[in-house]
């Protein structure tokens, strides 16, 4: 009886440890997906951009104050996702998308980081292109993708563009 108790309380300690152990410790700044007018390219920024919890800038859509170089900044809606709020920003010059930011992106821990790391960039690309928010989503970042595109026609639609 001894035995089976000892066996019983280790294999519960055994399946504690398992159950608490963090697989991600979340270290590192986050990337702002951006993408440049002109030659349609995009980059990976290290700046302080948003935060899941969807604190930072304003959740409204409408043109930002001013105009930016080259252009007119409109902001798109905060999408809220299952993972984390989604935001994105589009400058405007001539009725054309110049540029492409994603302020507010899930970042919550480090698969959030490398999801959005790959995903971002692909879907600004993706907006250049086509310049509308009939984009494809991305593989495997289906859910950023759905709030990127909410978002993205908000921006849109404060644009006045269809």
């Amino acid at each position: 009886m001894r035995r089976i108790t000892i066996w019983l309380l280790s294999t519960l300690a055994g399946l504690v440890l398992l159950f608490s152990y963090r697989t991600s410790l979340g270290a590192g700044s986050p990337a702002t997906a951006t993408a440049a007018g002109g030659g349609g390219t995009t980059g990976n920024g290290a700046t302080t951009g948003g935060n899941s919890s969807g604190s930072s800038g304003s959740t409204g859509s409408g043109a930002n104050p001013g105009a930016t170089v080259g252009g007119t900044a409109y902001q798109g809606s905060v999408a809220a996702t299952r993972w984390g709020d989604v935001q994105v920003t589009i400058t405007v010059a001539d009725g054309k998308i110049t540029a492409v930011n994603v302020p507010v992106y899930p970042n919550g821990n480090g698969r959030d980081r490398q999801i959005n790391a790959r995903a971002l960039p692909i879907l600004t690309r993706e907006t250049l292109t086509a310049q509308s928010a009939r984009i494809d989503t991305v593989s495997g970042a289906t859910v950023t993708s759905d709030g990127y595109i909410e978002s993205l026609q908000a921006a849109l639609d404060a644009a006045h563009l269809s």
